[in-house]
Order: C-alpha cells, then sequence, then structure tokens
C-alpha cells in the first residue's frame, strides 16, 4: 500500500497546478486552430504541442537538461532559428515586383509605424502603472506589429527572453487573423472608388537587377545599422542563391528541407516557453492587447501612405495594396487581392501588393534592428 500510494503522488495527476492544467488547455486551443480552422499549422502545431509538454508536471522537458530546453537554448538564445528562417524566406522572395514599382518601399516602410508607436504605447503605460515594462520588454512588444514571426522571436530572444512564449503567439496569431483584422480596417480607411482603381501591368525586371539588388541592400542598411546586418544578411543571403541561378540546390534546401526542420525545432522551442509560471500573468493580456494595436496601426499607416502617394503623384496606385507592407507573406497580399477583386472583379493586385509585402519583410528586419542597437 506504502509503494502504491508513492507511485500514485509521483503522478502528474497529483503534481498538477490550475496554472499548467489551464497552459495545458492553452496547448490544445492553438492545436485546435491549427488543425481545425488552418490558421498558421507550420507553427501553431508544434508551439501547441511543445506547450503541453512544458506544462506536464513531473517531467522537465523544458528547463535544466530537457530537449525542449536545449531546443532552446541552440537556437533561439543564439538566434539561429530565425536567421535561418530568415535564409529561407529570402531563397523563396521575388523581389520583382518590388523593383518594377519602387515606391511601394514606401508602403513597406510606412506599414512599420505600428512598431515604434506601439512601443511608445508600452511605455506609456508602464509611467502610469498599468503594466511594468522595460524599454527592453517594450521594443520586444512592439515588434508584434511588422507581422513576422522569425523577427519577433528574434528580438524577443534579444531583449525579453522572458516574454518569448507570448510573443511569439501573439505574433503567430495575428499572421493567422491577417484574413479577419484587416479588411475592415482597410474599408474604414478607403472608398469605394479607391478600392476600384485597377493598376497598370508592372514593367519587365532584368535579372541583372535581381542579382544586384539584395547586395546594394545589404551594404546599404548594414553599414548605417550593423545589428539589421544578422537578419537582413540571411535574407539577402537567401536571395542571392535564389536569383544567381548557379546554386539551384543550395537554394532548394534553404526554401525546403532546412526551413521545414527549423520550423519544427523552432515551434517545440517556442512552446517551451509556454509554462504557466511564465505565461500567466497579466502582462501577457497587455502583450496580446498591444501586439493587435501594433498590427492594426501598422495595417492603417500603409494604406494612408499610400493614399498620400496618389495625392502627390498622377499615377495612382490602389491603397488597398497599402495594407500588404505588414511583413506577412504572401497572406497580407493575397487579403488585399481579395478586398479589391470584391470592389473591381477585374482587379488583379495579388502582384502589385507583393512589392510592399516584400518591402515590409525588409522594414521589420531594419526596425528589429534599429530596435537592438537602441535598446540593448
Amino acid at each position: 500500500m506504502e509503494q502504491f500510494t508513492q507511485l500514485w503522488q509521483a503522478t502528474g495527476l497529483v503534481q498538477m497546478t490550475l496554472g499548467q492544467l489551464a497552459m495545458i488547455g492553452v496547448g490544445l486551443l492553438l492545436l485546435y486552430l491549427a488543425i481545425r480552422k488552418g490558421f498558421e499549422p507550420l507553427l501553431l502545431v508544434p508551439i501547441g504541442f511543445g506547450g503541453i509538454l512544458a506544462n506536464i508536471p513531473g517531467v522537465e522537458i523544458a528547463v535544466g537538461d530537457g530537449v525542449l530546453h536545449q531546443f532552446y537554448v541552440i537556437g533561439i538564445e543564439t538566434g539561429i532559428f530565425p536567421l535561418l528562417i530568415f535564409m529561407g524566406v529570402g531563397a523563396m522572395t521575388d523581389f520583382g515586383p518590388l523593383l518594377a514599382n519602387p515606391k511601394t518601399l514606401l508602403l513597406g516602410a510606412a506599414a512599420q509605424f505600428g512598431i515604434f508607436s506601439t512601443l511608445l504605447g508600452a511605455l506609456a503605460l508602464s509611467d502610469l502603472g498599468i503594466f511594468d515594462f522595460s524599454v527592453q520588454q517594450a521594443a520586444a512588444i512592439g515588434i508584434i506589429g511588422g507581422a513576422d514571426g522569425p523577427t519577433a522571436i528574434y528580438v524577443a530572444g534579444q531583449l525579453a527572453s522572458d516574454l518569448l512564449g507570448a510573443i511569439a503567439v501573439a505574433a503567430y496569431s495575428y499572421m493567422a487573423l491577417v484574413p479577419l483584422i484587416q479588411p475592415p480596417i482597410m474599408r474604414a480607411l478607403t472608398t469605394s472608388t479607391e478600392r476600384a482603381i485597377t493598376m497598370t501591368q508592372q514593367r519587365e525586371v532584368s535579372q541583372l537587377e535581381k542579382v544586384l539588388f539584395p547586395l546594394v541592400l545589404l551594404l546599404l542598411v548594414a553599414l548605417v545599422i550593423p545589428s539589421a546586418a544578422p537578419l537582413l544578411g540571411m535574407f539577402c543571403f537567401g536571395n542571392l542563391m535564389r536569383e544567381s541561378g548557379v546554386v539551384g540546390r543550395l537554394a532548394d534546401t534553404a526554401q525546403n528541407a532546412l526551413i521545414n526542420i527549423v520550423t519544427l525545432l523552432l515551434g517545440l522551442s517556442v512552446g517551451s516557453k509556454l509554462g504557466a509560471d511564465q505565461f500567466l500573468v497579466a502582462s501577457t493580456l497587455g502583450i496580446l492587447a498591444l501586439g493587435m494595436v501594433a498590427f492594426a496601426i501598422g495595417t492603417a499607416t500603409g494604406v494612408l501612405m499610400a493614399k498620400l502617394l496618389n495625392l502627390l503623384s498622377a499615377n495612382k496606385i490602389n491603397p488597398l495594396i497599402g495594407a500588404a507592407g505588414v511583413s506577412a507573406v504572401p497572406m497580407a497580399a493575397r487579403v488585399a487581392n481579395k478586398v479589391g477583386l470584391e470592389a473591381n472583379p477585374n482587379n488583379f493586385l495579388l502582384m502589385h501588393a507583393m512589392g510592399p509585402n516584400v518591402a515590409g519583410v525588409i522594414g521589420s528586419a531594419i526596425a528589429a534592428g534599429v530596435l537592438i542597437q537602441f535598446a540593448a
């Protein structure tokens, strides 16, 4: 009987706290959203499962020598996983739409306003005593507005590792909810006439332009903001492999096998930070709320910048593509195309929207470098 009692006391059922039970529920919810609703399944499945493992009592899988903690130390504390993902994303990216219409770069830049406004908002709320975010934590929260999961994880790992779980969940949740969050904002800021603007065919971009662009971009940015070099460097390297045409095997590996492996390990690593003691705190609600505000502001400023460009230029652009300036690639571009088709069935904006969408990836990487350089 004594041995049976010891066995019972050693079970997870006895040791489980309400917080751990709640976080297992959160993990199951993430799995439901990924599997049933199709919300960012490539990351929400491993994040949700990792969160469940991290909250099973009696199994130190997410701390010490636990396998999930080792994944975290190797891949996220060092920044390796987000950087490798950026390399894979670069290998999948076509800069052609951006080069064909360079002024769309301004739309991607404008969408990053959500990052810095939310940084200031988080600091203001801390000054008012509502939350207690440091400058580093506020910077990591603000980057959610870029709608770029790897960038958010990279910045959080560098500046606020204690908030990593909440920031990652917020970033990927809002990326998955782009089709629900963005359209109301886009419609509220545009008229039916503006949404029906048909854009002209883009010019043909030469292969030489595509090869030179990542090199010029990296040198121009890295020399001014050195801390942006890791993210932007991996992104540009992946794109150079794609466009050079001489390392097809490497480019294929970067955008398929390698990015799949890293995404798997990254998700489990992030899930290891969904422990009840780290996630179930008041600041988590603040992060989720501020992240939503950052994303909404980024969407709005992208649209408003497009409207401003139309006032200054005779060659009109559809302001809907400004919403694609957040770097949720290619989801945001698809949403802009969908809303445009609702206003004009012959209005195909997808390739035009890819310009600011790609610019948003560049903008979020630069914004991350700025935050790390000044907040670290």
